[in-house]
C-alpha cells in the first residue's frame, strides 16, 4: 500500500482537533457583532412586480429583477404565489411557468425579428459533443412525442370530417 503525505495536501486535517490544528491560535471569534452599519439592510427599490411569500411578513431586502412577470407566465406564477412555500400546488405552477415563460421568450424574439438559434442557446453542441448517449435518447424521446401528437391530430381530425 502506498503511502500518502497528508501534511502536503492542502486542507488536510482542517475538521479535527482543535489541539492538533496549527492554524488554531490564528482563528478567532469578532469581538462585537459583524461590524455592519444597520440592523435592516438597505431596501432595494420595486421597479415592477415582484411576489413575496405569504410566510414572511416583509420583502427581503435584495430579489432579482431579471426576469419581470409579464403574459400567461406572470398570471400562473401570482396564483402560484397564493399558496405555502411547502406545497406542490405552489411549486409546480412555478415551474410551469418557467416552461411557458421560455415560449413567451422565443415569441418575442420572432417579434422582433430575432431568430434564435435554439440549438446553442439550449446547448445541444455541447450535449453532443460530452453526453450524445443522452442526446440520441432525448432526442427518440422528443421525437415520439411529436409522432404520437401528430398521429393524435391527424386521427381526431378524419374521426370529425366523417
Amino acid at each position: 500500500m502506498m503511502h500518502v503525505e497528508t501534511s502536503q495536501i492542502p486542507g488536510w486535517g482542517a475538521d479535527l482537533d482543535k489541539a492538533n490544528r496549527p492554524a488554531v491560535p490564528m482563528e478567532k471569534t469578532p469581538e462585537h457583532g459583524t461590524g455592519a452599519h444597520w440592523d435592516i439592510p438597505e431596501l432595494q427599490p420595486r421597479t415592477m412586480k415582484i411576489f413575496k411569500s405569504i410566510e414572511h411578513p416583509r420583502m427581503p431586502p435584495v430579489f432579482g429583477t431579471s426576469v419581470p412577470p409579464t403574459g400567461l407566465s406572470g398570471r400562473i406564477k401570482e396564483y402560484a404565489y397564493s399558496f405555502g412555500e411547502g406545497r406542490p400546488a405552489r411549486w409546480l405552477p412555478i415551474l410551469l411557468a418557467d416552461r411557458i415563460n421560455v415560449v413567451e421568450g422565443l415569441i418575442d424574439d420572432l417579434r422582433k425579428g430575432h431568430i434564435p438559434n435554439i440549438f446553442a442557446e439550449m446547448g445541444w453542441k455541447a450535449e453532443w459533443k460530452y453526453n450524445r448517449e443522452g442526446f440520441i435518447k432525448k432526442a427518440l424521446v422528443v421525437s415520439g412525442i411529436l409522432a404520437g401528437g401528430y398521429l393524435f391530430m391527424k386521427s381526431r381530425r378524419s374521426r370529425l370530417s366523417v
